[in-house]
């Protein structure tokens, strides 16, 4: 829907989990976009590039390794936004990596560990000078977590500090956002997260404004209806019955979100354990939502 790439979701370096069921899902490429890239993540430098090779072999185009995960069972780990505490250990890690595929790899950190050491600029040279293709910063430190605002003045000395492709990332919600980052920081490019779920026209919508300063409207919500509905036949494909039910259930409170009655909807739509059932209450939803919208026209 207008973005550039997609990644995939975090896979995990551990030999060991390659066989689980969720596993195999994340590295289930079939019918994706290309490039297809990959989200690696993990802590030892051996293990990361028995990963990369293992996805590359089964169908990445990139790798993309998670240094920026703030997730507390991730950093547990030692791994994702963790690994900024040791910079030695992130320069092996990417130079182990980058010599094991012929493929590009890149990276996703934070700002830094925390507010008192953001090492960014740090991160971000040991990345070039590893063969790293292109690094993206998301504007918090790990401490942070999601907390507060997003920050760009260090994506902006990130920036600076490197000659690769720098992406910023955090709170950019909007198309005035995404040209006031790239404006602010001098990135080459902007990735979007959290506000895209249930807008997933929104990248669309960006993409329209930076090439030609106009703003598009937001879909009506019959084209909304449309495009969540898609949405959902695919999970269920995907996923099966059971999982695909469980697993709509967060996008369709996104999707919902900020729509009359979606609160009570919500609580509702948590009961159906059918495909059927779920769809249906989906569509009864949106009808009202619909004929609200025409009444008050």
């Amino acid at each position: 829907m207008g973005a550039g790439l997609a990644v995939s979701e975090m896979v995990t370096a551990n030999s060991l989990l390659w066989g689980s069921r969720k596993t195999q899902r994340r590295i289930d490429h079939q019918g994706e976009t290309q490039p297809c890239s990959v989200q690696i993540a993990g802590a030892d430098p051996r293990m990361l590039a028995d990963a990369a090779r293992y996805n590359v072999d089964n169908g990445a185009q990139i790798i993309d390794i998670n240094m920026g995960c703030p997730a507390k069972k991730v950093c547990n780990a030692l791994a994702g936004s963790a690994l900024l505490r040791d910079e030695t250990l992130v320069g092996r890690i990417l130079e182990t990596v980058v010599k094991a595929v012929e493929v590009p790899v890149t990276l996703k950190i934070r700002t830094g560990w925390d507010p008192s050491s953001r090492n960014g600029i740090a991160i971000g040279r040991i990345a070039e000078q590893a063969g790293i293709q292109a690094l993206a910063v998301h504007g918090r430190t790990r401490a942070c977590g999601f907390s507060g605002s997003a920050e760009y003045e260090t994506i902006t000395a990130v920036k600076a500090a490197v000659t690769i492709p720098v992406i910023a990332n955090g709170d950019i919600n909007d198309p005035l956002k995404a040209r006031q980052v790239l404006q602010q920081t001098g990135a080459d490019a902007v990735m979007i997260g959290r506000a895209a779920q249930g807008r997933p026209w929104l990248f669309r919508m960006i993409q329209h404004y930076l090439e030609t300063g106009s703003l598009l409207t937001e879909p009506t919500i019959t084209e909304q209806r449309d495009i969540l509905l898609t949405h959902l036949l695919r999970l269920y494909e995907f996923y099966g019955e059971h999982t695909g039910v469980l697993v709509a259930r967060k996008h369709i409170a996104w999707y919902s979100k900020g729509q009359t009655g979606g609160g009570n909807f919500r609580q509702a739509i948590n009961g159906a354990t059918t495909v059927s059932e779920q769809l249906r209450q989906v569509k009864a939803f949106l009808a009202t939502v619909e004929e609200n919208i025409a009444s008050a026209a």
